[in-house]
């Protein structure tokens, strides 16, 4: 029997902000949720930690920023360990996801709408969030839909 629906939670971490973004509860459609201000470490979970009760949130996928290269720098460390001590605090299942591209593509996409300086800076963060998000939801559906073709 299949668990009950729960959203996911996709993070882009920045040192002053951390891009939030929301799946829908079928886990099918990523939506940019905003920015929360970078505190400390303790302000940053707690304020996570209501979210993820507020919008019933069952999974926690963050942002795992590598070198074009694929190598880990102090940002991927960072976020290794930011990762970590979120499933600590929360006793969610958290996952790490390339996000190589996903700044770039965000800035792209934003610039087509036609934003501008502050304006674009202010949603960046989300944008970026939910394309990590988005990545995730679509590979979990091809994993999914392998599965099902296998059987």
């Amino acid at each position: 029997m299949r668990e009950a629906a729960r959203r996911i939670l996709g993070l882009d971490l920045g040192s002053r902000r951390i891009g939030l973004a929301l799946s829908d509860e079928e886990g099918r459609i990523a939506f940019p949720e905003g920015t929360l201000e970078r505190r400390s470490l303790e302000a940053d979970l707690t304020a996570l930690r209501r979210l993820i009760e507020e919008r019933g949130v069952g999974r926690i996928v963050v942002g795992l920023p590598r070198h074009l290269s694929g190598r880990l720098g102090p940002e991927a460390e960072a976020a290794q360990a930011f990762a970590a001590r979120l499933a600590e605090e929360t006793g969610l299942p958290v996952e790490l996801l390339d996000e190589r591209w996903t700044t770039v593509e965000a800035e792209r996409v934003l610039r087509a709408t036609g934003r501008r300086g502050a304006r674009r800076r202010a949603v960046i963060d989300a944008v970026a969030a939910s394309l990590i998000l988005d990545t995730y939801l679509a590979r979990r559906r091809r994993l999914e839909e392998e599965g099902s073709s296998a059987r």
